[in-house]
């Protein structure tokens, strides 16, 4: 938004963008929402960030994430879908339907997040049940 509102490079837009930051790690959305508020009537996207914001605050709870030693990056979680996902899915050659791509996802992320043998138990006891 700083981008979009300041210009790029700007030292106030990278003010602006780092208070904004601190507001979200401080668990403190209505201050970030009355910043993009101030810049909506002439940035379309600083409305629908706002919008986003208050639509989503119930998942932006990072205080209380951090707080139970979870991450809050996102990089995290791009560098865990580009190992779990994007090297099996995207290797030369390789064509995926929707069906079988959502397959190999959810066996690779019970692999690598230790689940294998749990999902294989599961998949039994639904058959046993079936």
């Amino acid at each position: 938004m700083a981008k979009a509102v300041y210009g790029v490079p700007s030292e106030l837009g990278r003010q602006w963008a780092h208070q904004r930051h601190v507001e979200l790690d401080a668990g403190d959305l209505a201050a970030v929402v009355r910043a993009l508020e101030t810049h909506a009537p002439a940035h379309d996207e600083a409305r629908k960030c706002g919008e986003y914001i208050q639509r989503n605050r119930h998942r932006m709870r990072y205080p209380e994430f951090e707080a139970q030693g979870l991450c809050t990056s996102t990089g995290v979680v791009e560098a865990g879908c580009k190992v779990a996902i994007g090297t099996r899915l995207k290797r030369a050659g390789m064509h995926w339907t929707l069906q079988g791509a959502n397959a190999i996802i959810a066996l690779r992320c019970t692999k690598l997040s230790g689940r294998f043998e749990d999902f294989w138990e599961r998949r039994s006891q639904v058959r046993a049940a079936g």
